[in-house]
């Protein structure tokens, strides 16, 4: 490619797989989606995309392409401790920015909160949002909440080169405006890129559907399904506005346009959400966890109308989008991700991956293979207490998606494959140590020799 696209990554926060309504939701969640199905019908929409167990490694996973046991952001660390990337990775904001892109990153981040891990600081040149998560907000609206002991949250701004600055707290109505901001202020950066002719990547991590789960006061009452309802409803409507914007400047065809998740649905109530047809949420090792809504649309180049439920996996955008660029990914450190481009543009019939392991944290819990599941730990539900298997459970999920029935006797040769994908990737790990979790900024992995 010549002229390399525009790329436009919206990961909502938090949709479940049964949401939406090009995926069985929609309506009967009370929630029309007219905008992003409108999306799916005009692209490739996946039916077996697949994340990590929760919100920071899967955004480790997407800026590294390296399944979060590696990186060591497999969790939240509290507030101004070395929490998410180190600055020796480089992030897919790293790889655009050398190949001439322009970069932006809207939302909320969640992969560092501290001066040299903030988006501005990898590879982002201009970055809004908040650094860790939308439960924040709800602090300063808690009795008994003390700023001196956890700092406030803010809504924070900062340009590359430049000292981010704090805004303004990010409180429960700070929380209902700010998926709002975000999209104005993507559409400001892709009207300012396409009148300069430059190629860009906008990096819109939304902070919908995320507990609290409040809408702009635009969207309060508008489906009388209660809010979370109503947030379904405005985020469609602000991708609409985004997929407007790139009409109306005439960069449709030019433009790589992704829409997806970061986490199966949220399992606290009031706020729960759904995986349709698979079970359990997300922070479990259930395909309710694992998959999420994922579609592409880049007319022209990918075919519209389609669905596909071979195996794909939020490590390989990375890949995959750095090989769009025209970028080249780091040699010097394994990388998980799979170029899925030739499968997306409908140049090879299946997926570049057959598979995956499956870590919560620094323990293996699962892993898929072709239509199979093996389980070696079991919990359906977060906080149930997960049980360390014996002998594995292992599912043949096109029979079985709700992973009901262990079929691991009659079909024992399954073990085989998977045992031998896992073991693979445990001599990895002994080959290349796992960066600890809340390492400081200089730490940089070491090989084993």
């Amino acid at each position: 490619m010549s002229i390399p696209p525009n790329i436009v990554l919206i990961l909502a926060d938090n949709l479940g797989w049964g949401e939406l309504g090009c995926y069985g939701g929609g309506v009967l969640r009370g929630a029309p989606t007219p905008r992003i199905d409108a999306l799916a019908a005009e692209g490739l929409k996946c039916l077996n995309f697949n994340v990590e167990s929760d919100c920071v490694p899967t955004r480790s996973a997407l800026m590294t392409g390296r399944h979060p046991i590696r990186t060591g952001a497999m969790q939240s660390i509290p507030a101004g401790l070395p929490q998410g990337l180190i600055p020796w990775e480089v992030t897919l904001g790293d790889l655009m920015k050398k190949q001439g892109y322009a970069t932006a990153c809207y939302g909320k981040w969640h992969l560092g909160d501290r001066p040299g891990r903030l988006p501005h600081d990898r590879g982002f040149d201009d970055w809004y949002g908040i650094p860790r998560t939308s439960n924040e907000s709800m602090f300063t609206s808690t009795p008994g909440y003390d700023s001196d002991v956890v700092p406030l949250p803010y809504v924070m701004e900062g340009q590359a080169g430049k000292a981010a600055r704090e805004l303004h707290v990010y409180d429960l109505e700070a929380r209902r405006k700010i998926d709002g901001e975000l999209t104005d202020r993507t559409i400001a950066f892709m009207r300012e890129q396409a009148a300069k002719k430059t190629p860009f990547f906008a990096y819109v991590p939304l902070t919908q559907l995320h507990f609290p789960t409040l809408p702009h006061h635009d969207f309060a009452g508008r489906t009388k399904a209660g809010d979370f309802a109503d947030s379904m409803v405005e985020m469609d409507h602000r991708v609409g506005q985004m997929l407007d914007a790139i009409a109306e400047l005439g960069i449709a065809d030019d433009t790589l346009f992704i829409f997806g998740s970061d986490n199966g649905p949220e399992f606290r109530r009031p706020w729960r959400g759904t995986a349709g047809p698979w079970t359990g949420t997300y922070h479990t090792a259930m395909e309710g966890s694992l998959r999420v809504p994922f579609i592409f649309r880049w007319p022209g180049r990918i075919a519209a109308g389609g669905a596909t439920n071979e195996i794909i996996h939020i490590v390989d955008l990375y890949t995959t989008l750095a090989g769009i660029a025209g970028a080249q990914v780091p040699a010097d450190r394994p990388i998980d991700g799979v170029d899925q481009l030739d499968f997306l543009l409908g140049k090879r019939a299946t997926s570049n991956r057959e598979g995956f392991v499956y870590f919560i944290k620094d323990e293996l819990r699962a892993a898929k293979w072709r239509n199979w599941k093996m389980h070696v730990v079991w919990e359906v539900e977060p906080n149930d207490g997960p049980i360390h298997l014996e002998s594995p459970r292992i599912f043949n999920l096109l029979q079985d998606p709700k992973e009901e029935t262990d079929v691991g006797t009659e079909h024992n040769w399954v073990r085989g494959p998977i045992r031998r994908m896992i073991l693979d990737f445990q001599n990895s790990l002994k080959a290349n140590p796992p960066i600890p979790s809340g390492s400081p900024d200089g730490f940089t992995p070491k090989p084993k020799s």
